[in-house]
């Protein structure tokens, strides 16, 4: 069973950056793909990256650019760090870990993280 440990969320002004973390339990990290995922309030759940256990990635149109997802095995930990953020990103944040990747792209699993809520100001 894999438990999943995210912080770095906060409130930061407009153009401000931010840097997730999320660290999981267990010692297969490095043979598992990752997600980040976001929810507003009132909106569902989506993804905005995934990276495969080799380094794959993929993002959300919007946050093409601006956001970067990556991973150290070492430390069991899958980060997003998010640059040049707007209001609209506004959401709590959640890390998946251990679903797919298929044709370019991470399909949940069912372990997540409790969630780290960022907020942009404007």
């Amino acid at each position: 069973q894999v438990q999943l440990v995210e912080s770095g969320g906060g409130l930061v002004q407009a153009g401000g950056s931010l840097r997730l973390s999320c660290v999981a339990s267990g010692s297969a990290f490095s043979r598992n793909h990752c997600g980040w995922y976001r929810q507003a309030p009132g909106k569902q759940r989506e993804l905005v990256a995934g990276i495969s256990s080799g380094g794959t990635t993929n993002y959300l149109d919007s946050v093409k650019g601006r956001f970067t997802i990556s991973r150290d095995n070492a430390k069991n930990t899958v980060y997003l760090q998010m640059n040049s953020l707007k209001p609209e990103d506004t959401a709590v944040y959640y890390c998946n870990v251990g679903g797919r990747y298929s044709s370019g792209k991470y399909y949940r699993s069912d372990y997540w993280g409790q969630g780290t809520q960022v907020t942009v100001s404007s």
